[in-house]
């Protein structure tokens, strides 16, 4: 875990913000969806569409903190403003208000919008600070293994604690419950938010590039003219919508497969275990197959998961489990190394263009990040109405037909593996490596007016 020319003080102060990061993109993923039908009485469709629609204003804002963010001297003033709006507006999301159907859906849609704003005041500066604070190509991915570590544990917490305190105060479909999980998740984002704040003042940072000076516009078309990126955000954004679906439909596996709630928290605990455990293993791996034949092997472990958990009905709980425990697996690589190949390819646009523009790609990313990860509540939401799901009250059981638990087991197993199938396919597309990076820093040494073509210009081969 260690990582020459980054202290140690410097590599917990950034991981400390996983925190946050885990927390926000699991807890609502989770449950919000399944708050929605069984609690508020939002029919399954309009549920979807309250989980995803405050996700489409990342797309407007997160560019823009972005942006803003490449013109500030520093990105932890940034942190503080999340850390002031994001944990209020996630305790009132939850708050249970005494409004059902159609009015819940109102209120619980513009507490979360607000949400979404104020994580990304937090996450997107967050995002771009590896590429300000190394630009060794391995000591990236050294660096995101103490956040990712972080990233497990926050996840561990979050989605372990969160289910359990839900059931602990009158199961899934008690107001009370969530009402507690709110308060409780909201002082972990606050704590985690200002640590991460004061833990980074420290942090070493290279020479940094002036900020691009030209206008969004011209910014976001450089941005479509960097084909790594694309291709990378590309597959990200197919893993995050098979994520997202999978997410959304842990607490319906658990109640209609496997028949009771409570294994929610069981079944999370595989799926993010293997965060804390197998960091180590993924970094080498990472070195040894170049991290695009690390991201392959990720996803093929998690497409194999996901198709053995479709065979739960024959084979039980225990079965489930130990399929989600290889889904794990697989899902820390694919974290690992989202972020590890996301910092190269902010540091290779830095080198090719001469600009600073970190901001806006990593706005750019966790947009797409948030979008995607949201539109798999939707798609969900869609697939349950369509066959049938009957939405409930506050501590209502509703019977379902046979179609809507068929579609839980689906919308669960398959729907994910088959999106992880396409992201190996745009993985080996992507072939910005450890060998591309010497080529660019070497080019940048060099002056040339040819230099600030090469960003736009198709990578090279590899390692």
């Amino acid at each position: 875990m260690a990582s020459a020319g980054l202290p140690r003080s410097a590599r917990l102060g950034y991981g400390i913000g996983s925190f946050c990061s885990g927390t926000f993109s699991t807890v609502p993923g989770l449950l919000l969806l399944y708050y929605l039908t069984n609690v508020l009485a939002v029919p399954a469709a309009v549920a979807g569409f309250v989980v995803f629609l405050p996700k489409v204003w990342d797309l407007v804002v997160n560019p823009l903190v972005g942006r803003l963010s490449d013109r500030t001297a520093s990105r932890r003033p940034w942190l503080l403003a999340g850390a002031a709006a994001l944990p209020p507006a996630f305790v009132l999301t939850f708050a249970g208000p005494p409004l059902r159907g159609g009015a819940a859906a109102l209120y619980v849609g513009v507490l979360f919008l607000l949400a979404a704003t104020a994580y990304a005041l937090f996450e997107v500066p967050y995002k771009a600070m590896p590429a300000e604070m190394t630009d060794d190509y391995h000591q990236q991915s050294s660096l995101l293994t103490w956040r990712m570590g972080f990233l497990g544990g926050a996840i561990l917490l979050s989605g372990g604690l969160a289910p359990a305190m839900v059931n602990w105060r009158g199961g899934a479909a008690s107001v009370q419950g969530y009402r507690l999980m709110g308060l409780f998740i909201g002082a972990v984002l606050l704590v985690s938010m200002l640590a991460t704040h004061r833990g980074t003042a420290r942090a070493p940072r290279i020479a940094r590039a002036a900020a691009d000076a030209s206008s969004l516009r011209r910014q976001l078309a450089a941005a479509r003219g960097h084909r790594s990126f694309l291709v990378l955000l590309a597959l990200s954004s197919v893993q995050m919508l098979g994520a997202g679906i999978m997410l959304a439909g842990a607490p319906y596996f658990a109640t209609y497969v496997l028949g009771g709630s409570g294994a929610v928290t069981t079944l999370f605990l595989a799926l993010v275990g293997p965060l804390v455990f197998t960091m180590p293993l993924w970094v080498r791996l990472s070195q040894r197959m170049d991290k695009r034949g690390a991201m392959v092997l990720a996803s093929a472990l998690f497409l194999a998961g996901g198709l053995a958990l479709s065979l739960t009905p024959l084979f039980g709980a225990g079965y489930a489990h130990l399929c989600v425990l290889v889904i794990g697996v697989g899902y820390a690589g694919v974290q690992l190394l989202q972020l590890s190949m996301l910092a190269d390819t902010l540091i290779a646009d830095t080198l090719s263009s001469g600009a600073r523009r970190a901001g806006l790609f990593t706005g750019l990313w966790t947009a797409a990040e948030t979008v995607t990860f949201g539109f798999g509540a939707l798609v969900l939401g869609w697939m349950l109405g369509l066959a049938g799901f009957v939405s409930a009250g506050p501590d209502e059981v509703a019977a379902q037909p046979g179609l809507a638990i068929d579609t839980v087991v689906v919308g669960a197993s398959v729907v994910p593996a088959a999106l992880m199938a396409v992201a190996i396919g745009l993985t080996l597309r992507y072939d910005l490596t450890a060998t591309r990076i010497a080529e660019l820093r070497d080019a940048a040494a060099v002056p040339s007016p040819a230099r600030a073509d090469l960003g736009a210009s198709p990578p090279r081969g590899g390692a």
